[in-house]
């Protein structure tokens, strides 16, 4: 069953969270997921929706999901993301 990495962030530091889009592409190759979405100005249908920027991410399962967000090589890079932005990210399984 897929899964979806759902982050909304908000970016306080642009050019710092450059060095997070730097090095994604090669980790995130190493892995089986599909960027699906970036989106910086989401149309709200309903409701209000803080983040500045949307990503939305498939993985065949949680198990590879994990197994990317939680290597080293990515949590590394990532703490580029934290120090540049504020995110709230979720695991969200699929109907497949």
């Amino acid at each position: 069953m897929s899964s979806y990495f759902l982050a909304h962030i908000n970016i306080h530091q642009p050019a710092a969270y450059e060095q997070y889009l730097a090095g994604f592409d090669e980790i995130f190759a190493r892995y089986q997921g599909r960027v699906l979405a970036v989106e910086d100005h989401a149309t709200v249908l309903e409701g209000k929706w803080a983040a500045q920027r949307t990503v939305l991410i498939q993985f065949p399962n949680t198990a590879e999901l994990r197994r990317w967000y939680d290597s080293p090589e990515y949590q590394r890079l990532a703490e580029f993301r934290r120090r540049a932005s504020t995110a709230d990210i979720v695991i969200i399984e699929g109907h497949d």
